[in-house]
């Protein structure tokens, strides 16, 4: 490899990791090493979500991820699949010094580090490569600490509050770059932490891997008197709003069934309001599915899922699902405000619902009426994610700061590929579809 181009990531979730961070930063380091970087990502044994993989307890291992060299890390492991607030700390904290200590030694392998946040702990291992002479980029996907204000998971002006916003204003104000996944997010940081990051920030969106995720096709019309299917797909957490998507169910015109595909914290909460509500024929708990599944189960479907809590505070997250949903030629129907509101407008592909069980309703409904406006918003949707948000180019870009930084020359173009076209729906197809997604509701 090309000296001056060797990099380190250092990231809290990683492959196997079932979430959109893993899969964000699979895909990322993948494209940097096909553009000529020497990439190293350190990363916990995998972990998330909690209590559904076993704890290892090796101090260091090597692993890979196609040409991408992976070094786990011993953290602490989280058992349950809710872990108190002591098991979430010990979780990054352990991780991020573990982190910290093997690049205080071995700093010297690499020109530059990346470190990715949240959680903003693992900052902690850029200070001393930085120290020495080594590039420092912080990845900041999510505002963590007024998400955690805003969920009540950390008192607002508490001493923790006072000394996590000290330390990621530390680490932002050393960093060489600063890296966000959309605009709304750069001007916060800027704001809370200083109008000086504006100049040394840049925009790296999320994005979907939509090469990868195979031939897009349309929905299929259900003229047969076959059931609709809702989908959700990602991390089933406290910041989105699927209380109120099973709630809406009740509520339903069409005899439509919801399928949440994933894990997560919430599981337990969700299940009990399942049987509360009598829902159990129409809610689906479809569980962890690999990652090369995930595209035929949204194709399965007809509307996916993005239900993000109405809070300003989260006004400038944008959910990695809606690129999948939308890189699958399938409309969403989403809550929340800000960069998720103003994605949807511009794509086409999507509604915007308020976060009642009746306002979703109406959502789902006016797309499931409408066969010939879900194939339209489809197929605009797909046409906008592989324009804008292909995860090749992204990194692409991405290539061309971080050779910047370094002063070397960028090793790949953006590439100017067509877009496929969205075929029609198949029998065939949806016999496959949907087989798949029964094989993968009965493990």
């Amino acid at each position: 490899m090309t000296d001056g181009r060797r990099l380190v990531v250092v990231s809290q979730h990683f492959p196997p990791d079932n979430s959109g961070h893993a899969s964000r930063v699979g895909d990322t380091t993948t494209y940097l090493a096909e553009a000529g970087w020497d990439v190293e990502v350190l990363a916990p044994p995998p972990s998330f979500p909690h209590g559904e993989h076993e704890r290892r307890w090796y101090r260091t291992e090597r692993d890979s991820h196609g040409d991408v060299g992976v070094r786990r890390l011993w953290a602490w492991q989280p058992a349950e699949a809710d872990p108190s607030t002591l098991s979430r700390l010990a979780y990054y904290l352990t991780f991020a010094v573990h982190a910290a200590l093997w690049l205080a030694l071995n700093f010297r392998r690499y020109d530059v580090v990346l470190t990715t946040d949240p959680p903003i702990f693992t900052g902690l291992a850029g200070f001393v490569p930085s120290w020495f002479g080594r590039k420092w980029v912080v990845e900041v996907r999510d505002l963590w600490i007024d998400a955690s204000v805003s969920l009540g998971f950390l008192r607002e002006g508490s001493v923790f509050e006072r000394l996590s916003r000290a330390f990621q204003r530390a680490t932002l104000h050393r960093a060489d770059l600063v890296g966000v996944t959309t605009e709304t997010l750069g001007e916060r940081l800027a704001e809370t932490y200083g109008e000086g990051l504006a100049a040394k920030t840049r925009v790296v969106p999320n994005g979907a891997d939509v090469a990868r995720l195979g031939t897009p096709t349309e929905p299929r019309p259900h003229d047969d008197g076959s059931r609709p299917t809702l989908v959700y797909v990602g991390n089933i957490g406290h910041a989105q709003d699927l209380e109120s998507c099973i709630r809406a169910m009740a509520h339903l015109e069409h005899d439509a069934v919801l399928r949440l595909v994933g894990g997560g914290d919430a599981v337990p909460h969700l299940r009990e309001v399942v049987a509360e509500t009598g829902l159990e024929d129409r809610v689906e708990f479809v569980g962890q599915v690999p990652r090369e599944a995930v595209p035929d189960i949204v194709r399965s479907a007809d509307v996916g899922l993005a239900p993000l809590v109405k809070d300003e505070g989260l006004a400038y997250a944008m959910p990695t699902k809606v690129y999948e949903y939308l890189g699958c030629a399938r409309p969403a129907v989403v809550t929340g405000c800000g960069e998720l509101e103003r994605f949807v407008e511009a794509s086409g592909g999507g509604l915007l619902a308020e976060n009642t069980p009746e306002d979703i309703a109406r959502a789902v409904d006016e797309l499931l009426g409408d066969h010939e406006r879900r194939v339209r918003m489809g197929r605009e949707g797909y046409a906008y994610v592989w324009e804008h948000y292909d995860r090749r180019n992204i990194a692409l870009n991405f290539d061309r700061h971080l050779s910047a930084l370094v002063g070397v020359e960028p090793s790949a173009p953006v590439s100017e590929r067509s877009a496929p076209e969205v075929l029609p729906a198949a029998t065939a197809d949806e016999t496959a579809t949907e087989s798949t997604a029964s094989e993968l509701r009965a493990r």
